[in-house]
């Protein structure tokens, strides 16, 4: 028999509860190289782009396979050319449900939790994903 989540529940969840704290961040005149050994060296999926100390994008290992190595663009080409901008983001208030809903309408797999203009957090589909099956070994 096939475990239910109570959907009530997921809207009790703060995106604070479940994001990932901790961001890595590059400025945006980084080559692509040195984004793709940063994320390897750290462990993560995506990186924030800053320019000066205002956040303006996000760089993912997708972003990097596919420019990098379906279109050829050379190692050295900096973040902001290959980066995803607009930052589309979530506040940390924002609930479990809010964030699945912008990540299935903006087709993406990992937002930015912003707070008062900084970026506070990340938030991305395999934490949902844990989320929900903390929920369903529980059930």
């Amino acid at each position: 028999m096939a475990n239910t989540i109570d959907n009530t529940h997921l809207e009790d969840i703060s995106v604070n509860e479940i994001m990932t704290k901790s961001v890595i961040s590059v400025d945006s005149f980084s080559s692509s190289s040195d984004a793709a050994k940063l994320m390897e060296e750290s462990k993560v999926g995506a990186i924030v782009v800053y320019e000066y100390t205002k956040p303006v994008g996000i760089i993912t290992d997708r972003d990097l396979a596919i420019k990098i190595g379906a279109h050829s663009y050379p190692l050295d080409t900096p973040v902001r050319r290959i980066m995803a901008s607009p930052i589309i983001s979530i506040t940390p208030d924002s609930t479990f449900q809010d964030a699945a809903s912008l990540m299935n309408q903006k087709k993406i797999r990992k937002l930015l939790v912003i707070d008062n203009g900084k970026v506070v957090g990340i938030i991305t589909t395999t934490d949902l994903v844990n989320y929900l099956s903390g929920l369903t070994s529980l059930a």
